[in-house]
């Protein structure tokens, strides 16, 4: 297997695209990052996408995508993993790479999610619930993550002002991040008076509905360091692990077993553990998640990850910021490209590169993209060239 690097990375400001298509959206995204590349093609192109079909009537996304690069017949595949495809197919072009099938290769994600109502967006996600034993008693994933939220809360002591803080810290990077969908801070006392969705769970614990694209181009190592156009960032590792889609079929409705095994593998993939991480990029559709997850990768004790953001400990300035770019709460939940711009995100701090949310002596960093309630979970790990 061959050394990988990110060499290109591409994004555009995520929210409410009225004027822009479900192609363009994706296509601007995928132009920066061979841009940024400094390469004139790719040999295969990966899409995360977990619904164009009921999103906006497009499915065959491989083939239309690739074909907007205008780089003649090359392969294009559509990744669907829930929330975690933009994860997946990051991983699915990593493989390419390593395994040397494709030397260049780009990874994209894209949702395209106000073009339908509420109720439609709110049916489109749920199905990656199961639909026999949650979709079908009408069960949506506000409530499932509200079930998960009140055992860690009945458990461990976690708070409502615990998960008040993981919105606030997220918002408040949010605020330095250009391309977030929502810039403004928000206080706990917002947090905990906003609409209640599902209790514990308020309209300000959940990420929105966004339209956004990100795309990443990979390459062999030595190919990196040939083109040279920024600091190399290598990927040390990547895992994928999958739990029970249903809730009743968990062990533990407060751990995400999938998240765990992943970052377990990864971690020993990379030689590094949790405590040499300088950042982490994770998935924070609902602030439970974010509390949840920090505890599966090892930054807090199980049952502990209600203190992370309230201490400080995960803020930027703290020992691992979590979610310097805002993360979904903040930066939006384009659910297809959720994972790829998570990538994006490590790239750009280990390059040195994120302005004023740049984690200083950013050394390793960490991304988690998980689907649905963690039935699937994608583990990455960078690290900045020359600093093995």
């Amino acid at each position: 297997m061959r050394e990988v690097a990110v060499i290109g990375v591409g994004m555009n400001r995520w929210g409410e695209l009225w004027e822009k298509s479900h192609r363009a959206i994706w296509t601007e995204a995928a132009l920066e990052a061979v841009e940024d590349a400094g390469v004139d093609r790719v040999d295969a192109v990966y899409v995360g996408c977990m619904s164009g079909g009921l999103f906006v009537g497009q499915e065959h996304l491989g083939a239309m995508l690739a074909g907007e690069l205008a780089m003649g017949p090359i392969p294009g595949v559509r990744v669907e993993s829930a929330c975690a495809s933009g994860g997946l197919a990051f991983r699915q072009a990593y493989i390419a790479v390593a395994s040397g099938a494709h030397d260049v290769v780009l990874a994209s994600g894209v949702e395209k999610m106000t073009d339908v109502d509420g109720a439609a967006a709110t049916y489109a996600l749920s199905t990656a619930a199961d639909q026999e034993y949650e979709g079908y008693h009408g069960v949506t994933f506000p409530g499932l993550y509200a079930m998960m939220a009140r055992v860690h809360m009945h458990r461990y002591g976690t708070t409502r002002r615990q998960l008040a803080d993981v919105a606030v810290k997220n918002h408040a990077h949010g605020t330095m991040n250009p391309l977030a969908q929502y810039r403004d801070p928000v206080t706990p006392e917002q947090v905990m008076e906003s609409v209640l969705v599902a209790d514990p769970l308020r309209v300000l614990d959940c990420s929105p509905i966004t339209d956004g694209a990100a795309a990443v181009v990979l390459a062999p190592v030595e190919l990196a360091r040939r083109l040279a156009r920024a600091p190399v960032v290598r990927v040390a590792a990547s895992a994928h692990a999958t739990d029970t889609i249903a809730l009743a079929d968990r062990e533990d409705l407060a751990w995400l077993g999938s998240t765990a095994r992943a970052a377990e593998q990864a971690y020993a993939q990379a030689g590094v553990g949790p405590s040499q991480l300088s950042f982490a990029e994770v998935h924070d559709c609902f602030t439970i998640a974010e509390v949840m997850v920090v505890e599966a990768l090892g930054l807090a004790d199980r049952g502990k990850g209600g203190e992370a953001a309230s201490s400080g400990y995960t803020r930027l300035g703290g020992r691992v910021p979590v979610n310097a770019s805002g993360g979904l709460k903040s930066k939006g939940h384009p659910v297809g490209a959720t994972g790829v711009a998570q990538v994006r995100e490590a790239v750009v701090q280990l390059r040195g590169q994120a302005g004023e949310r740049q984690v200083r002596g950013a050394r390793w960093g960490l991304t988690q993209n998980m689907g649905g309630t963690g039935a699937s979970s994608v583990v990455h790990i960078f690290q900045g060239e020359g600093r093995r």
